[in-house]
């Protein structure tokens, strides 16, 4: 059948009308499924082969609670720990272990340490480090700790005594190291400096933003700092708490998920280009480090990982405990 032109366009908005009619009475799709599985798929392909070590320690064997309030273990032989300390940037420098991370960042006016590993290796990790660096431990002014773990509050008491350091913690891991009868028999930190959710601990020419991420403790303390490397400014973001030792419940898993998109978005906006961590796992220090003497003239550093990066280690953790709080939802 022929169509006279002029009749081209009804016939071509009747068959408009009739289309978006038959749309309205058809049933809507329903949304793609929220499953524990597209949560770890979302994470694997975020991790790439860049986070793989934290993949692994929270979405594929993920802790599923609290330790006990109980003495250490006896330290562990030397070579399983010991590392060398070693220069990252212009102004941050490496001293922790094979496994616990410590980072001085100096300043024009001393230095600011955050975490402080257990306390067996805080004297020759940390003030032998320093020393070995060519630093002055006595320089050392603040100790950041990122949350009241053993293995890094456990050296704090070593140096508040020895070298004066002034040390910053949350109110609620404060309390979490004060309530604890048996993790610290060596000596806890007396209570200090109780860091502020969004407070700037300032040393010199220095700063460094203190954000509240509760989850892995309930005061876990992330950070935003510059580093040097030549004639750039970098900045990093620190994740001060990772894994899911807290207790496994959808409201632990809730705040513990609010806090990665809150410094996913922090590290956003200060165009953070640095992820580092307290743990070598998790940000992979210790290869880094060992880059570190073949870098070229003109390349960026190892430890430079790219705002996408960055963006995608807080995709990693936020995906990871997505789909451990769809488990406990669905009683798997």
């Amino acid at each position: 059948m022929r169509t006279h032109p002029s009749r081209l366009p009804l016939a071509l908005a009747l068959l408009t009308g009739l289309a978006t009619a038959a749309q309205a009475q058809a049933p809507a799709q329903p949304p793609a499924a929220d499953t524990p599985e597209q949560h770890l798929a979302a994470a694997k392909a975020a991790a790439a082969f860049d986070f793989t070590g934290t993949l692994a320690r929270i979405c594929v064997a993920p802790q599923t609670g609290p330790g006990a309030d109980v003495a250490p273990r006896p330290p562990p032989a030397r070579d399983t720990w010991y590392s060398e300390p070693a220069r990252v940037f212009d102004n941050l420098y490496f001293v922790g272990t094979l496994v616990h991370s410590a980072w001085a960042l100096t300043t024009s006016e001393g230095i600011i340490l955050i975490d402080t590993l257990y306390d067996y290796a805080t004297e020759e990790e940390i003030i032998g480090g320093l020393r070995k660096l060519g630093l002055d431990p006595a320089s050392v002014k603040y100790v950041i700790v990122s949350h009241g773990h053993g293995d890094h509050v456990g050296g704090a008491h070593i140096l508040q005594q020895q070298l004066g350091a002034r040390v910053v913690m949350s109110a609620e891991d404060w309390s979490l190291v004060e309530a604890s009868r048996n993790q610290f028999p060596n000596g806890k930190p007396r209570r200090d400096v109780v860091a502020m959710d969004g407070q700037t601990i300032t040393l010199g020419d220095t700063a460094v933003r203190l954000i509240h991420t509760p989850g892995h403790t309930p005061g876990t303390l992330s950070m935003i700092f510059p580093v040097r490397d030549g004639a750039r400014t970098l900045t990093v973001a620190y994740s001060g708490g990772t894994a899911f030792n807290f207790i496994n419940d959808v409201p632990h898993f809730d705040t513990y998920i609010a806090s990665q998109r809150r410094m996913a978005a922090s590290a956003r906006e200060a165009g953070a280009t640095v992820l580092l961590s307290n743990h070598s796992e998790f940000d992979n220090a210790v290869t880094k480090i060992r880059m570190l003497p073949s870098r070229r003239l003109g390349e960026p550093s190892p430890f430079e990982n790219g705002a996408e990066a960055v963006a995608r280690y807080f995709r990693v953790t936020d995906e990871c405990a997505q789909a451990a709080r769809l488990r406990l939802m669905r009683g798997s």
